[in-house]
This record gives C-alpha cells, sequence and structure tokens, in this order.
C-alpha cells in the first residue's frame, strides 16, 4: 500500500487518507484505492488500514454493553425471585433495562445497514466510472473524464458520510 501511495498525485493522497481517516470500514477503503488504481489485495489494504489508522470497534463496545445488560437483567430477576428486590421496584428497572437493550441492537443494526448501503452505493459507483473509463482509454477526453469520475466520485462520497 504505502508504494502505491507513493505513485498518488499529491491532490489524491491527501484526499485518500483523509478519507481513511474518517472511515471505519476497509471494504470503503479498498474501494477508493481501487478507484485510484490500487490493484492490490483487500487483505493488504485491510491490514495497512489497521496498521496506520488506529479506530475503536464501536460496535464491539456496544456488543458488550448488550452482554452486560442482558445480564443485569438476569440478576435483577433473580434478585426479585429470592426477594432481595421489590417486585415493583424490580419490574420498573427491567423494563428501563430492556428500553436501553433495545436501544443499543437498534443502533448496531442501523449503523450495519447504514454501512452495507454505502458499500453497495460505492461498489456500482467503482465499477460504473472503470468502466466509462475503460470504454474511453486512448481517447483525447480520457483526461478530464477522469477529472469528472473523480469529482464524482469525491461528491458520491460526501453524500453517503
Amino acid at each position: 500500500m504505502t508504494e502505491w501511495l507513493d505513485t498518488l498525485t499529491d491532490k489524491e493522497r491527501e484526499s485518500y487518507l483523509a478519507f481513511c481517516k474518517q472511515t471505519s470500514s476497509p471494504i470503503q477503503m479498498y474501494l477508493y484505492a481501487r478507484f485510484l488504481g490500487y490493484k492490490g489485495s483487500i487483505v493488504d489494504c485491510d491490514t495497512w488500514s489497521k496498521d496506520q489508522f488506529k479506530k475503536r470497534n464501536f460496535n464491539g463496545i456496544l456488543e458488550m454493553e448488550i452482554d452486560s445488560m442482558q445480564m443485569d437483567i438476569s440478576k435483577l430477576r433473580d434478585g426479585i425471585d429470592l426477594g432481595v428486590v421489590k417486585q415493583d421496584m424490580g419490574a420498573a428497572r427491567i423494563a428501563m433495562l430492556q428500553k436501553e437493550l433495545r436501544g443499543a441492537i437498534k443502533q448496531i443494526q442501523d449503523e450495519k445497514h447504514l454501512i452495507d448501503k454505502q458499500g453497495l452505493i460505492l461498489a456500482g459507483a467503482d465499477r460504473a466510472l472503470r468502466e466509462m473509463l475503460s470504454i474511453f482509454r486512448d481517447d483525447p477526453i480520457e483526461g478530464p473524464l477522469q477529472e469528472a469520475s473523480m469529482g464524482v466520485w469525491t461528491k458520491i462520497l460526501q453524500e453517503e458520510s
């Protein structure tokens, strides 16, 4: 990846690195790199992105919180059954925890849907722009077409972020 980055213009490199800092999806990083001419594998791109951009796994954190909430609900139910917690107070706490639990689950689902949608849009754009550029290869309009393609790609990235 490092060698490939050195082949980019300063503008392309700056744009790509700024995108990588913002996104947490290695698939989107790979698609953008492919659009810029990267020929390597997605595994290489993923390994490079993990080395260069340390990012927290917020979905992992949410999933751990979901597990904790489920254990808390279970303990609360046990406390009610054993008479340690009053039934009315316990029921209210369980309802509150279940509402929080459902919110965390919905948040993870929404994030996954958004990432999937963005990936599909970028994959489609990548394919369409590559096909168009290959059709007009060695044509006098190839240069302006590449510039226009970069503008379209940037606009799509901004709209989907």
